[in-house]
């Protein structure tokens, strides 16, 4: 029997020829009921030792290739049939294909039913959890999540602090599964706790805007081009995160090039004057090369930002009216500081230590986009390479 007579039979045709093996016909059985011979029905079943199981031909759920798939496939293996061809046939990509060939150690080797029983036993759920047999690693998952680190900061921080031990690794999927998947309860429930949470609803942008323009505003648009590279550090993006009622807040400095975070402790009022007051004294601690520019929201508590310039040589840019993401790394900086100050609470109760502590815990998270250094450690490496 010959490449030749086998092309005879289309795929619908082999594939009825399986079903009616499955039901446990013979070769014989099969040949009269779909008017073939004997030895064409035993050569397309020979890769199969001449019985299909039934538990094999049950169709796997989902897009996911099937025994008679993977007969297919293996029937165009053997008429050297090209990877775009024999994707064509049973309706998947030629990526899938090609994994499912060499995932078995190629052409030559690729038999339908081995391959077929392997894909079975690696989909069986549920699987044991990484955490679940490492407690060193579970341990550090969970001191981790405490510390508000997020899953992907812990999953890649991780890898700095382990190169060499494949043990010590655990994907971000693997720790959000083993919190809110029922059943593992390798990570206590109460840990979602610790997971950042963002906003119920978007806001929407096209929300009328009801405050008053600042006096002698310098756009954005107008900044240096050095502060769009972030390659020099010195340039900060502030705003306030509000409290309850709109009577308390506490103002946020984040820089760009390190996303280094200052926090301004507002204790009675948070307008200009206060405003202005409690950012000077931060900014005038830094060293100078540290002191370039602030960016800042049309909001009316920089309504001072000129006599601020004055008396820190700081300039003042100010974002185009309801455009959060060019001030992007103070936007996210403030969603990760309503893990501390949570929104619709009085943030007036909040010491000058406890806004430290909080920005010294942003400080010392890895960040994904700093290739998962801190904030400090990515100010420390500037100021050794300026010495």
């Amino acid at each position: 029997m010959g490449k030749r007579v086998w092309r005879r039979l289309t795929a619908q045709n082999r594939r009825e020829i399986y079903r009616l093996a499955m039901r446990g016909m013979s070769c014989r059985q099969i040949g009269a009921e779909l008017g073939r011979s004997f030895s064409l029905v035993a050569y397309v079943l020979a890769p199969f030792g001449g019985v299909i199981r039934g538990s094999l031909l049950v169709e796997p759920a989902g897009h996911k290739l099937s025994l008679a798939d993977r007969a297919e496939i293996f029937a165009g293996l053997r008429e050297r049939a090209s990877l775009t061809v024999i994707a064509q046939r049973i309706g998947f990509s030629v990526a899938t294909v090609s994994r499912e060939i060499g995932g078995v150690g190629g052409r030559d080797r690729y038999r339908p039913v081995a391959a077929h029983e392997r894909a079975c036993a690696r989909a069986r759920r549920p699987k044991p959890s990484k955490l679940a047999s490492n407690p060193a690693l579970c341990t550090r998952v969970i001191e981790d999540l405490q510390a508000l680190l997020s899953p992907e900061q812990i999953a890649h921080r991780l890898r700095v602090d382990y190169p060499d031990d494949e043990a010590m690794r655990v994907s971000h999927e693997t720790i959000y599964q083993s919190i809110y998947v029922q059943g593992r309860g390798e990570l206590r429930r109460e840990l979602a706790a610790c997971l950042r949470t963002g906003r119920a609803q978007r806001q929407p942008k096209n929300r009328l805007e009801r405050r008053g323009r600042i006096p002698d505003m310098v756009s954005i648009s107008d900044r240096p081009g050095e502060v769009e590279d972030r390659n020099v550090p010195g340039h900060w993006e502030g705003d306030l995160i509000i409290g309850r009622n709109s009577r308390s807040a506490i103002g946020t400095l984040v820089e760009r090039a390190t996303r280094y975070v200052i926090l301004l402790h507002l204790p009675g009022h948070h307008g200009a004057i206060e405003v202005r007051d409690a950012m000077a004294a931060a900014i005038v601690k830094l060293p100078a090369h540290l002191r370039r520019s602030i960016t800042w929201d049309q909001g009316s508590e920089m309504s001072e930002h000129h006599q601020f310039s004055i008396d820190t040589g700081v300039d003042v840019y100010f974002c185009d009216p309801h455009s959060p993401w060019q001030r992007g790394s103070n936007e996210n900086t403030n969603g990760l500081l309503r893990q501390y100050f949570p929104k619709f609470t009085d943030l007036s109760l909040h010491t000058a230590a406890d806004l430290q502590a909080a920005a010294d815990s942003l400080n010392n998270r890895p960040r994904k986009t700093l290739g998962w250094a801190t904030p400090n450690e990515a100010l420390t490496r500037f100021f050794a390479t300026t010495t």
